[in-house]
């Protein structure tokens, strides 16, 4: 057992998929050609006033329902002051002492047990640019298009002891963040982005050991594996006699390491006060309530009501809760059929799978609900074997074509002619004498391996059911 007790804390910033920015009226949309999607606020630009995105705030409120958190009545933006060439103000608008949500939790699965997550406050805040570094060129860029998109910044406490919890909390906020629709949560285009603080301590200390805070990690892989780093490293460090210097680090994915990037900064040295072009304001209670009414069923919810009404295994529901649009596609497919058990096995089997190969969203295919039903029908009334029915099912997806025209069209229909079958079966048992030395010795497991090769022959279209009963027959009669 280690010597040492790691504490982590995590800060997620989420970019909310508003129709325009925070503070202004430029399109909030990414891919844009750079610096296009600017305006004399997002630019900071003498004589220009902020107006805040009434949907961001309904957005951040939305989101700390949802993560549990009080929310502050209380609105005052304040201003964040450092220089960097991305941030063309030379401040950000950010929330300092009244964030939008405070005091919030989430409880996460920590070897079979629940481990409730603090969530120390979630506050609203602006974008900065994006600078881009051109080495051929010698020079830096900057492209001010994402300044001033809305972000929610979510902010834990340090209550995570170990980079398997810090990726298990990762992945339950996505999920519960995309259950609310604020934001697409890809981390491929920035728009959810993770900064992890890290420390430890001798285990059973009280006291926080000196902390490095982690950057520039892209998936939550990353966040694990540079976080196992970072523990392993501060260890290392410590053991052998020196001290942790507070600073930030960038993860290098390529070289699996950290770099210093620059010292960690406090509070003070962002030198935070009032926004005094943003004047401070009280939310309508009503206006909290009608969040909390409108709220999704979120996704830890969903699961316990896919095992309770579905009598799913809590791994089967998860795995379909884990893609809101999979959750959905499922329920609508058992109102066609009403064996849940087997449409979540095509769920989180064949169709799954065409999903993550062909890259596309489920709404994106060419599949519906009932579609889906027709070819389980097909499978289950034996028209078609299971093996089958996966290969009408791609086909179906290119095609576009119901699985009853793709079967007729391609002769896939299932062989159940006990003569046709006999016949199969014969030729399969002569050509395997040493298998059939097997089942008589006392192994009739390996009637298996007939059946596969039977199904072989057949090209796929032998009923198993019917291969089972007339290779039982011959090997009674042999």
């Amino acid at each position: 057992m280690s010597d040492f007790e790691t504490v982590i804390g995590l800060e997620v910033h989420l970019q909310l998929n508003t129709a325009t920015k925070i503070f202004c009226s430029c399109v909030n949309v990414f891919g844009s050609a750079p610096n296009t999607n600017v305006c004399p606020v997002c630019l900071g630009l003498p004589g220009s006033l902020p107006v805040l995105n009434q949907n961001a705030l309904l957005y951040a409120i939305k989101v700390g329902l949802a993560l549990n958190a009080q929310i502050n009545p209380f609105i005052k933006f304040d201003r964040k002051n450092y220089f960097y060439p991305d941030l063309p103000k030379g401040y950000q608008i950010s929330q300092y002492d009244f964030p939008v949500a405070r005091d919030g939790f989430l409880n996460i699965k920590v070897e079979g047990s629940e481990k409730r997550i603090g969530i120390k406050r979630a506050h609203l805040e602006e974008d900065a640019g994006k600078l881009m570094h051109d080495n051929a060129a010698g020079c830096s860029v900057v492209d001010f298009n994402r300044t001033g998109t809305p972000l929610i910044e979510i902010v834990t406490e340090p209550d995570l002891r170990s980079p398997q919890e810090a990726y298990e909390y990762l992945t339950l906020l996505k999920l519960t963040l995309q259950y609310l629709d604020v934001s697409d949560c890809d981390m491929e285009k920035g728009s959810l982005r993770c900064d992890a603080n890290v420390s430890v301590r001798p285990r059973g200390a009280t006291t926080l050991g000196t902390k490095t805070e982690l950057k520039n990690m892209n998936s939550f892989r990353s966040v694990k594996t540079a976080l196992e780093y970072e523990v392993a490293r501060h260890v290392q460090v410590i053991t052998s006699g020196g001290k942790i210097k507070q600073e930030t680090l960038l993860w290098n994915d390529e070289k699996n390491t950290t770099i210093a990037m620059r010292s960690k900064e406090q509070a003070h040295d962002y030198r935070y006060f009032p926004d005094p072009d943003l004047v401070p304001f009280t939310i309508d209670q009503k206006i909290i309530a009608a969040q909390q009414a409108g709220l999704p069923e979120l996704p830890q919810a969903k699961v316990l009501r896919f095992v309770a009404m579905y009598a799913l295994s809590e791994y089967d529901a998860s795995v379909l809760v884990a893609d809101p649009s999979i959750a959905d596609f499922f329920e609508a497919a058992t109102k066609e059929y009403p064996q849940a058990k087997k449409v979540a096995n095509w769920m989180s089997g064949p169709v799954l799978k065409e999903v993550h190969e062909r890259k596309q969203k489920i709404s994106e295919l060419k599949l519906t609900p009932k579609s889906l039903v027709e070819l389980i029908q097909k499978v289950e009334d034996n028209i078609i074997s299971n093996l089958v029915g996966k290969e009408v099912l791609s086909a179906m997806l290119e095609q576009g074509l119901s699985a009853a025209s793709i079967i007729e069209h391609q002769g896939l229909a299932q062989v159940s002619d006990d003569a046709v079958l006999l016949s199969i079966v014969d030729e399969v048992i002569a050509q395997n004498p040493a298998v059939m030395e097997q089942i008589r010795s006392g192994k009739p497991s390996a009637a298996g391996f007939l059946v596969g090769q039977a199904m072989k022959r057949s090209g796929g279209k032998a009923n198993p059911k019917k291969l089972n009963e007339l290779i039982t027959r011959r090997l009674g009669n042999a």
